[in-house]
């Protein structure tokens, strides 16, 4: 039977005796949705699965790429989306692939992981450090590709019980290059009606998460500025500007604008995070170059600090007679300002009921917000979007190092949680809204058919 006269007869039936019910299919029923997650876990803990996502990692993890650079990072994970035969749009946004498992009609729910790396050192010596110098996975994206990439493997195993379609969104350039914002520019969310997104945790235990509705993390910018004077000989300062004395006073009235002049119930951050100037003990340079970043709740108090930034960089720079340039644009592949990370409350309770079946309650942590950011943000700005932390601290072993940490290491015994986790709540939630609203007797009923 074709699936119009299917729906045609399920109508007539309705139609004729109101009190028809259809029987939900297993995984359809609230026993089955409750054993949609503990049956993605296992599958994702099978050991064919775990040494496939594991070799995944380390391929990306030996060769690092940083943000709108990440080709070879593309080219692997669209390898592997066509073994699974899963079709994907590339390219999106420079490097970007989105992937779709399911029926290609709505409703439409994402799931994301982040691709690129950082600019620095790897110090861990092991058989798959970076073999790119100044480039290292310090930040975990590897694992997050990984994951998505078994999450979709899990799906496709499962194709046949998703009611609806899931977006697979591999995404470039998270760490400062906006890359969400290109992505979300490019029309990647265009009909979807919820987006999750995860993050490894070193400081949790493993096989617990770490969440919140409403405000999670903060929103950020970020600045560099350019102090000039007049360069000389250090022995005789009063034929020179000294921009370093300049920039030192920019950098302690800097301070003044959190302490001094945001409300302490308003939590703002401002860093200077970046002092470079001069080559020599002896000699005044003629310029000083200072950077740093600032973070807030919300983007009227992030738009304050902006101006306020400015402000006194420039205002310090003349009280020592130099002159100064602020660029709050990191360089054109930067946005000037990320949103706050805001997690939708309706979608806090779909989180808290999927991880509850998986793990249990008691694995679920309240987190406290943080001043970190995460540009999830933005897709949240667009539709709804929950994002949360995955722990991988195994406790009978040594601690991991916090993330952009040169010595940063994953528990890779955290892949399959994190595909499990992504796979289970995108299908649990096309379940519940593909879920048909019945109306009582006494309502119109109207059907498109």
């Amino acid at each position: 039977m074709s699936f119009s006269k299917f729906v045609s007869s399920v109508l007539i039936l309705h139609l004729l005796n109101p009190a028809v019910v259809l029987s939900s299919s297993s995984l359809g029923s609230s026993n089955g949705l409750s054993e949609i997650p503990k049956k993605f876990l296992d599958f994702a803990k099978r050991q064919e699965l775990f040494d496939w996502m594991v070799g995944i990692r380390r391929k990306i993890h030996e060769n690092p790429e940083l943000g709108y650079e990440e080709f070879e990072t593309s080219k692997l994970i669209r390898q592997e989306l066509d073994k699974l035969g899963i079709p994907y749009k590339y390219p999106v946004s420079v490097t970007g692939v989105v992937g779709f498992v399911g029926t290609g009609k709505p409703p439409f729910v994402a799931i994301r992981a982040d691709m690129d790396a950082l600019s620095m050192q790897e110090m861990v010596e092991w058989e798959h450090k970076s073999k790119h110098p100044g480039k290292m996975h310090a930040c975990g994206h590897d694992a997050h590709v990984s994951m998505l990439l078994a999450a979709a493997k899990i799906l496709k195993e499962h194709v046949e019980e998703l009611k609806g379609t899931v977006v697979l969104v591999f995404q470039p350039a998270e760490e400062g290059g906006g890359g969400a914002k290109k992505m979300l520019d490019a029309g990647v969310l265009e009909n979807v009606d919820a987006i999750f997104g995860l993050h490894v945790a070193p400081n949790l235990p493993i096989g617990t998460v770490a969440s919140r509705p409403g405000p999670l993390l903060a929103g950020s910018g970020f600045f560099d500025a350019i102090i000039s004077g007049k360069g000389g000989h250090a022995a005789i300062p009063q034929h020179s500007i000294d921009p370093i004395l300049a920039a030192s006073n920019v950098i302690v009235s800097l301070q003044h604008l959190v302490s001094r002049e945001a409300d302490p119930l308003d939590s703002r951050v401002v860093t200077v995070a970046k002092f470079q100037g001069g080559g020599a003990f002896n000699v005044i340079p003629d310029s000083v170059t200072i950077g740093g970043t600032f973070r807030a709740f919300s983007k009227e108090s992030l738009t304050q600090l902006k101006q306020r930034i400015e402000e006194v960089i420039k205002g310090q720079a003349a009280v020592q007679r130099c002159s100064a340039t602020v660029d709050f644009y990191k360089n054109d592949k930067s946005v000037p300002l990320f949103p706050p990370t805001i997690n939708d409350k309706n979608l806090h309770e779909h989180f808290h009921n999927v991880v509850g079946d998986m793990l249990g309650t008691e694995k679920i942590k309240d987190m406290q917000p943080l001043m970190g950011s995460e540009d999830f943000a933005f897709y949240q700005e667009a539709i709804p979007g929950y994002f949360f932390m995955l722990g991988m601290q195994d406790e009978t072993r040594p601690l991991l190092k916090s993330v952009h940490s040169p010595y940063f290491m994953i528990n890779e015994d955290v892949l399959p949680y994190g595909a499990a986790l992504q796979a289970s709540l995108a299908a649990r939630y096309l379940l519940v809204a593909a879920e048909p609203k019945f109306h009582s007797p006494k309502e119109n009923v109207h059907d498109e058919l």
